[in-house]
Order: C-alpha cells, then sequence, then structure tokens
C-alpha cells in the first residue's frame, strides 16, 4: 500500500495574457467594447491576438503573485492537484514546467464555457488515464444550453506502472455568487443560485451514471457554496452517491490570521469581508470521497494563508492523504 495526496486549489486567474497598454484605431465592426479573443496586426504581417472580457483587457497575474502560487503548491507538494481558473492548456503547460520546475509531469485541461476564460484542470505526478469533459452537458429544464459555467471533468488517475486505475478524480467549478452591479441583488443571487442546484443535479446524474456503488472516486473544486448548502444537496447529498466529506475537521499548515470574530473552525478555504460586518468565512473548496475512499482517508489539510486577502489567490489549498 502507498499513501496518495489528493488537494483541490482555485488559483484565481491565472492568465498567459501579458500586460501592456495599446492604442486602437477602430474596434470591430463599430462596437464599443471589445470581446472575447480579438486580432489585430500590430507591426507589418505580424497579428498579436488577446483576450479581453467586458470591454476590459484580461491580465496576466504579477510574478510575485504567480512566484506565491506556486511556492505553495510546492509546499503542500500534492500527488495529484485539481486546479480551477486558468487559462488554457498551454498556460498550465507553461505553469507547471517553469513555476513548479517540472514537478508534475502530467496536466489535464479542457476547454469550458466560461465568458471570464477560466477552465479546470488537472496536475499529477501519476500518470493520466482516460479524461471525459462535460462542459456540454445540459439540464432537462434548459435543454439547449450546457448546463455547467465551466466543466465537470472527469480524470483517470493511474500508478505509476500504468498497470491499474488508482481512482477516478472529477473536478469542477460551480456558478459564482456574484452579483453584477446592474442586476437586482435578490433576483441575482435567486438566479445564481438555481443555476448552482441545477450543476449539482446533473453532476449527481453523472457521476451516479459513470461510477459503481463500490467505485473509488473524488469529487473536487470550488463549489461557490458551503457543504451543507440546500444547492449542493442534489450532489453531496445524493443516497446513490454516498459521499463522505473530507474536510469536516483538517489540519491547518500555521493558525489562521487573528480576526474578530475568529473563525468558527479550521474548515474554511474562503475569507470574504464586507464594509462594516465581520468577515465571512466558508469551506468553498471542498473534497468529496466515495463510500470505498472514505475508509483509506488518512489525513486532511488546509494550507493556510499569512494574510488575509490571501497569497497569490483568496482561496486557501485543500488536500487529504489516502491509503492506496
Amino acid at each position: 500500500m502507498v499513501e496518495i495526496s489528493v488537494g483541490t486549489f482555485n488559483l484565481n486567474n491565472l492568465f498567459s495574457r501579458f500586460n501592456f497598454a495599446a492604442e486602437v484605431e477602430a474596434l470591430p465592426d463599430g462596437s464599443t467594447a471589445l470581446e472575447g479573443t480579438v486580432s489585430y496586426t500590430v507591426a507589418g504581417d505580424r497579428v498579436t491576438r488577446f483576450r479581453t472580457f467586458e470591454g476590459r483587457l484580461v491580465r496576466a497575474k504579477s510574478p510575485e503573485t504567480q512566484r506565491a502560487i506556486a511556492d505553495r503548491i510546492a509546499r503542500i507538494d500534492a500527488d495529484v492537484l485539481a486546479v480551477q481558473e486558468v487559462e488554457d492548456i498551454d498556460t498550465l503547460r507553461r505553469f507547471a514546467r517553469e513555476d513548479l520546475g517540472g514537478r508534475y509531469p502530467f496536466q489535464v485541461l479542457v476547454e469550458g464555457n466560461d465568458p471570464r476564460l477560466i477552465d479546470v484542470g488537472i496536475l499529477s505526478k501519476l500518470p493520466i488515464g482516460g479524461v471525459t469533459s462535460w462542459r456540454y452537458a445540459v439540464h432537462p429544464h434548459e435543454p439547449s444550453r450546457p448546463v455547467f459555467s465551466r466543466d465537470l471533468l472527469e480524470v483517470e488517475i493511474l500508478n505509476r506502472a500504468r498497470t491499474r486505475r488508482l481512482f477516478t478524480l472529477f473536478n469542477t467549478h460551480l456558478k459564482s455568487q456574484f452579483v453584477p452591479a446592474d442586476e437586482d441583488p435578490a433576483l441575482g443571487a435567486e438566479r445564481a443560485n438555481a443555476q448552482r442546484r441545477r450543476q449539482a443535479e446533473v453532476a449527481a446524474r453523472i457521476v451516479g451514471t459513470r461510477m459503481r456503488p463500490g467505485s473509488r472516486f473524488l469529487l473536487v473544486g470550488d463549489m461557490n457554496d458551503p457543504p451543507h448548502s440546500p444547492f449542493l444537496a442534489p450532489l453531496v447529498a445524493a443516497p446513490r452517491l454516498g459521499l463522505v466529506d473530507a474536510l469536516t475537521h483538517p489540519t491547518e499548515t500555521r493558525p489562521a490570521r487573528p480576526d474578530v470574530p475568529p473563525p468558527a473552525s479550521s474548515a474554511w478555504t474562503h475569507r470574504f469581508k464586507e464594509p462594516g460586518r465581520p468577515a465571512a468565512y466558508e469551506l468553498l473548496d471542498q473534497i468529496w470521497l466515495s463510500r470505498a475512499l472514505a475508509p483509506r482517508q488518512t489525513g486532511a489539510f488546509i494550507d493556510r494563508r499569512t494574510t488575509h486577502a490571501g497569497d497569490g489567490s483568496d482561496h486557501d489549498p485543500a488536500w487529504v492523504t489516502l491509503d492506496l
């Protein structure tokens, strides 16, 4: 038997775009805002492509924040790490090669549906088997539109000899609670919650169909809701799946920063502070184990930030150890 560590970490907009300023004389088709991927001839026959969202350039992290992210990943040194908010596979490959020193030779990312261009991916020291993207999955109430804001990524993790599958990992990033300023706050929150619930329902159907009762699998990612949320219940409380919360009593790598009031427990990965109100600490980044894997859990950990704002990300990475 061997101990394997599996984690999840929202990298908070890991983009490859260069930071630059430019003067554009004419916008495409007379529009007033730049959207999506835009190509411009900058010098002679050379064409530069850059991405925008809501009329603004998508900017890369500063070298300092990118190093902070890489340092945290190197410190926890998980064997398999599910990541969220990565621009594309080239960005993930470059990050693994240059910032992480090649410690993760296997990388997976499939382009998802998010207009912010953020995707979910996998970094692994262990070989990868089959990969399945569920980005085109739909909910029966809205069959013409993909239900997942990003994706539900299904990846087989193999032993080093590639002779057997150790487990299947499902990585996702559910609908955010963010409501744009031009939306009614109550209606916006209602729509976001309804979308997250639909995502949970479809994910439960997919996982339940793909996995057998005795299968070894994990469901991880940024759920954008605490584990007890009614909007996650169709997935995390589904009797057919029998998922077990692996982060009920995690060990912190260091004490949390002082706050008033302090966090109620160590089970949190995200801090949100509204002006004039106490900070809210929630376990948005979660790890759920199948019935077959739960008895093999030997530990649960969260790498605690050194500042209230976070170190390179506003999320803290979480991981578990499994005796396989």
